[in-house]
């Protein structure tokens, strides 16, 4: 079969329509990690043909599924149906992206060292060379923030990123302490993997590796960053746009910990808006309501639609940090 890209092999996997929209499905094998088995599942949206590309990350244990239900409802068919041309990737084992040889040892590096760059080019080949604006929510924004700090994707690949609920500086004390560390990882290689549903954290499993990486971060003298480069100091030398969003009523990411990324954060402009009834909105949303709930139709996805089309944000809360 003739590959969709002149990149490397990508083949259409399906192409139907959801909720009158057009739903392809495109399974990337790019063969430039350490594991040659990654294939990587994006979904494409779109309504009409021309418009401006956005790519779409989904968090942990999580798939396409929260950008873009079944009956076409979510952040990305609204965008879609507004005129974007939503890109919609499912990292690995997640979704219709199957688990490669390697999946215990999946990593964020991994995420934006090799498969990022992968889904930047076919997007930009596919999209007649257009940058594509990049919106995270929760990991997929920590996978986002990793890839700007180790500048594994620069200004020549991403018009602006959008962040919601990202951070890294939440402080899990117990890890701090050598033996509970080492508790830590040895509990972690017992389970060897972080099953979504059992832990009633989401639909999809989380590898062993993910868990292990987290655990490096956070641990006494770790740093965001890994073996070859420090993330955190990179993301001072970002030239992206930035957006980040944060959730007062959010108990997994708290919003100080999203606003400290956020001020780290290089480019201009960089605006931080804290989404809670203190600030104006109808409540202090939490981790997931940010992005899936009635009120957040109303009150947040206007404001991305705003920034992706101004490249500004007008809420009269919102922080401009540069």
């Amino acid at each position: 079969m003739q590959s969709s890209s002149a990149l490397f092999p990508v083949t259409l996997a399906s192409a139907e329509l959801c909720a009158g929209l057009n739903e392809d499905v495109y399974r990337l094998k790019p063969g430039n990690s350490p594991d040659p088995s990654v294939t990587l599942a994006v979904t494409r949206l779109q309504q009409s043909s021309g418009g401006v590309p956005v790519v779409l990350l989904h968090g942990s244990f999580s798939n396409r599924r929260f950008w873009c239900s079944p009956r076409g409802i979510g952040l990305g068919a609204e965008l879609a149906r507004a005129g974007f041309d939503v890109w919609i990737p499912e990292m690995r084992g997640h979704g219709l992206s199957p688990r490669n040889q390697a999946y215990d040892h999946n990593t964020v590096a991994d995420y934006a060292r090799y498969d990022l760059p992968s889904i930047a080019a076919f997007v930009m080949e596919q999209s007649g060379g257009q940058r594509p604006h990049w919106i995270g929510h929760s990991l997929g924004g920590t996978t986002l923030a990793a890839a700007l700090g180790g500048a594994y994707l620069t200004e020549h690949e991403m018009a602006s990123v959008v962040l919601f609920g990202t951070q890294v500086s939440r402080v899990y004390w117990p890890i701090k302490i050598p033996p509970l560390a080492w508790g830590g990882r040895f509990v972690l290689k017992r389970m060897g993997l972080l099953p979504g549903r059992r832990l009633k954290r989401g639909p999809e499993d989380e590898p062993l590796g993910l868990g292990l990486e987290a655990i490096r971060w956070h641990q006494l003298f770790g740093r965001f960053g890994d073996a070859d480069k420090d993330w955190w100091f990179g993301l001072t030398q970002a030239k992206v746009p930035m957006l980040a969003f944060a959730g007062e009523g959010d108990h997994q990411d708290p919003a100080w910990c999203c606003r400290k990324l956020a001020a780290q954060y290089g480019a201009s402009p960089r605006y931080f808006l804290n989404l809670g009834a203190q600030t104006g909105f109808s409540h202090n949303f939490g981790h997931v309501d940010m992005l899936i709930s009635r009120a957040a139709q109303e009150e947040v996805w206007p404001l991305v639609q705003a920034w992706l089309t101004t490249g500004e944000c007008a809420h009269p809360s919102v922080e401009r940090l540069d």
